[in-house]
């Protein structure tokens, strides 16, 4: 019963996820087709630039809601661990355009300082509240996610490119309408597109440390070692791999060699034991281990295949 009830808080938390992130789509293709009228009426590139800029986060976000999706698909005998990396490819794919984006932002932010446009500035202030708003809510919808969920971080990013981006266009319409002062805007963008470079980049290794079956950084290979050695009738650990399947899975697979030729209830009892010491000191939930005894092999903690 206690395992049906965390299927279910699963299963509705990514119903709830795929829902905000629906809903953020809508809302960025809203703002999108606005930024690109407004941008045509008023003569503002930076309008125009911030609607490019919204519509690639509507892909990016498109992308994270397939994700979404995939990662829920059961496995089969052709896909024995289903989609399960799904989320993860989507992070790297969004990591990867966010900086992209993040550049293309520091080119117009020079050109934009270096030639100053003259441009209706009531326009592009209104324009630039109503983005504020449709980002800001949409940050707000998947900010809790993004603390947990590359995918929804790496949509998180996105969105709130847009929202720093915004927020720079509405000062630098304030002050072009005010003062006069062409400048800031590009000042802001480059600031935040350097914000982003930085938060993507961090995004872009975190994905590509599970993509590559990296061993997770809070995972400690020779704690662990010295942990399993101390049980009575074991030899030797080696041969040792951990790996995340995504950020709910974390697999330990190695070779056991034990001291005498136990039985398999004996060896029942010490797998046991041994996957309780993962689960409650290192978080990890799946445990492969090979029982071995006088077996002539490479006794190395890591072994290369």
């Amino acid at each position: 019963m206690a395992n049906a009830s965390l299927h279910n808080h699963s299963h509705n938390h990514n119903d709830l996820k795929g829902r905000n992130l629906l809903i953020s789509i809508f809302l960025n293709i809203l703002i999108t087709a606005a930024q690109v009228v407004g941008g045509l009426l008023s003569g503002s590139l930076a309008l125009l630039s911030d609607a490019l800029h919204n519509f690639s986060d509507v892909i990016s976000l498109i992308i994270s809601y397939i994700a979404n999706k995939l990662s829920k698909k059961e496995a089969s005998l052709q896909r024995t661990f289903g989609y399960k990396r799904a989320e993860i490819l989507a992070a790297f794919i969004n990591a990867s355009t966010l900086i992209i984006v993040a550049v293309l932002l520091i080119i117009e932010a020079v050109k934009r300082f270096q030639n100053p446009e003259n441009i209706e500035s009531k326009l592009v202030i209104w324009l630039s509240i109503i983005a504020i708003l449709g980002n800001g809510f949409s940050v707000l919808l998947l900010k809790k996610d993004s603390n947990y969920n590359m995918n929804m971080r790496s949509a998180y990013l996105h969105l709130l490119t847009d929202l720093m981006a915004s927020i720079a266009v509405l000062i630098g319409g304030l002050l072009m309408y005010y003062y006069q002062f062409f400048w800031v805007d590009s000042a802001l963008t480059f600031i935040i597109a350097l914000y982003l470079i930085w938060m993507g980049f961090d995004l872009l290794k975190s994905s590509t440390k599970v993509l590559m079956l990296f061993t997770p950084d809070t995972i400690p290979v020779e704690e662990i070692v010295k942990e399993i050695n101390t049980f009575k009738s074991i030899k030797n650990v080696h041969h040792i791999h951990v790996w995340q399947l995504n950020e709910d899975e974390t697999h330990f697979e190695a070779h056991v060699d034990f001291e005498q030729n136990i039985t398999l209830t004996e060896f029942d009892v010490i797998l046991s034991k041994i996957e309780k010491l993962l689960f409650e000191k290192f978080k990890i939930n799946h445990v492969n281990i090979q029982p071995e005894f006088g077996k002539d092999d490479i006794k190395d903690v890591i072994v290369q295949d």
